[in-house]
């Protein structure tokens, strides 16, 4: 990181995208330079990156309370500042004095749009650990505790938290590092102007270099893409050591990054990095009357040790190690040994690990530790490896699923698509004895037992979800480029005139459903098919022309 006096904002120009969908998005945000996007409404932009900015202190009457949201219009339910207010404090037993930072993640109230729609279209080129998931919001939280005499409580108590739908922990962190502060010591006139700063920022299109304005620095951003190996994604240099400027990549999602070591599948249950007592899914995430739910907490509180020591897994984790001090080696433990508040750092689960244990990595990683290998490249290698084992484990299931789409052949323009085949679990684990994970891991193992637990999973059913999805869109655009080949004009003369008006009707709806759906069809296809419309609604008599051209777009 280094510092450089603060530039112009604006992102760099972004070359068309491959289909028309991508195209419009990316035409939208940059094609006439940043004019173009600075053109939308007064916080549009800030919309883009946070929902709002909150400031939460400590009332003697009534404890945690939000007392500033910014911008002002920004709309939050009871529900969710309670929620907000009891997660951007750390629990009352963790004593922390001077800075804390941490990051929290809560349950949206329902029946609120909270994005522009047509942002979210970026997501499809994002890795599917940082895409957004509606339902959700996150919470990046700078705590300040003092001691200060003048106050009743004898401390001075409060965070600043910034409220996104991204789930961007390390640039989030790296902003409140920045802003935070200063805050603080100036107050609501700050928050202002750095809000102010954020609606100047351009849209957070991944795979690009991204400049963004805060209070007299630049950041420096690159959002990486699906397309990213682990490791490779390129964190901007800094030149010149004067610069004032931070240059970053997101590396990953969350501070604590179970899932992302199961990318490129999808963690598709609940998670909450930061979970308390007071959080509203408490007594739903705690009950005893039924399973432990398909969720991952973080906790902080003793009293979960003891309420949630039925659960299948339990990872703890002690005192933070000093840097060049070497960790010592730590064990899976049956959960039987857990003993509810005394129990020594490690993973105690009731698992059954299908697949035998690679000394090949764990040699690897123990000796970068006795090297001083940095934490940042210990990390790459985990992922990699996480990443190829995790392929291997999928490239079985890609192949069968893409068995069950139905040949080119059989798609006709007068028929309606074909339907993808059923999915068969019996079919399925026939082809693993020729084509199964062997062929690219050399880990051995009870793999039949490990894919007929993950068929079981919500993690499963999240990727064949959505898999078919775009499978059936697939089958929706070659139909559409079917239509395109055939002569339109020439049909509509054999047939009545009922016949072309449920013609162009039936083709007006595909080109909406390519737009709506975003289909993954060439822009040339939706013009050539634009052009049968015309030249059909041409040829017939007059008022059905005006009938026709009024009827959605043309």
């Amino acid at each position: 990181m280094s510092l450089r006096e603060r530039g112009p904002g604006g992102a760099a120009a972004v070359e068309a995208g491959e289909d028309a969908a991508a195209g419009a998005v990316l035409a939208l945000a940059e094609a006439d330079g940043p004019e173009r996007w600075l053109s939308l409404l007064p916080w549009d932009r800030f919309s883009a990156w946070l929902h709002c900015v909150c400031v939460v202190g400590f009332d003697l009457e009534l404890g945690q309370a939000v007392e500033v949201i910014y911008p002002p219009h920004s709309k939050l339910t009871d529900k969710e500042k309670t929620n907000i207010c009891y997660l951007s404090f750390p629990d009352s037993n963790s004593g922390c004095l001077g800075d804390t930072q941490f990051c929290f993640r809560f349950r949206r109230s329902s029946g609120r749009k909270v994005s522009l729609c047509f942002l979210d279209q970026l997501d499809r080129d994002l890795p599917v650990y940082l895409k957004k998931d509606p339902a959700y919001y996150y919470g990046y939280v700078y705590f300040r505790q003092v001691r200060d005499k003048s106050l009743k409580r004898g401390y001075f108590q409060k965070s600043l938290v910034l409220i996104s739908k991204l789930p961007y922990v390390h640039l989030f962190r790296t902003m409140l590092k920045q802003i935070a502060p200063e805050y603080f010591e100036k107050s609501e006139a700050f928050l202002e102007a750095v809000c102010s700063d954020i609606d100047r920022w351009p849209p957070p299109i991944p795979g690009k270099i991204l400049h963004l304005p805060i209070m007299g620095i630049i950041m420096k951003l690159r959002i990486p893409t699906y397309r990213d190996k682990p490791g490779t994604t390129p964190i901007v240099q800094n030149t010149h050591q004067a610069d004032a400027q931070i240059s970053m990549a997101l590396p990953t999602v969350h501070e604590v990054d179970l899932f992302s070591c199961i990318s490129p599948l999808k963690y598709c249950s609940d998670f909450r990095p930061y979970f308390t007592i007071h959080d509203s899914e408490f007594k739903e995430y705690t009950t005893r009357t039924q399973a432990p739910p398909s969720v991952i907490l973080g906790v902080t509180n003793p009293f979960f040790a003891k309420t949630l020591q039925h659960w299948p897994h339990i990872i703890r984790i002690g005192d933070i190690k000093l840097p060049g001090e070497v960790p010592k080696q730590v064990k899976v433990k049956k959960l039987k040994n857990l003993k509810t508040l005394d129990s020594k750092p490690g993973v105690y689960t009731s698992y059954k690990p299908y697949l035998n244990k690679d000394e090949e990595i764990v040699k690897q990683l123990q000796k970068g530790v006795q090297q001083k290998r940095p934490t940042e490249a210990q990390s790459v290698i985990l992922r990699r490896y996480f990443l190829e084992l995790t392929e291997s484990f999928i490239i079985p299931l890609e192949r069968y699923v893409a068995s069950l789409m139905p040949l080119q052949k059989c798609i006709s323009p007068w028929k309606s698509p074909p339907q993808l085949r059923q999915f068969s679990q019996d079919d399925f684990m026939k082809t693993l004895e020729k084509a199964g994970p062997q062929l690219t891991s050399g880990l051995k193992g009870d793999w039949i037992g490990l894919y007929r637990h993950f068929l079981k999973s919500p993690n499963f059913d999240g990727w064949f979800r959505s898999r078919q999805k775009e499978m059936t869109q697939k089958l929706e655009a070659l139909h559409l480029e079917a239509l395109c080949n055939e002569n339109l004009v020439f049909w509509s003369q054999k047939h009545t005139e009922v016949e072309t008006v449920d013609l162009v009707l039936k083709l007006k709806s595909k080109l909406l459903q390519a737009d709506s759906e975003q289909l993954p069809v060439k822009t040339d296809t939706l013009k050539k098919l634009q052009t049968h419309i015309n030249d059909i609604i041409l040829a017939l008599p007059d008022d059905l022309q005006d009938i026709l051209l009024k009827t959605g777009t043309t």
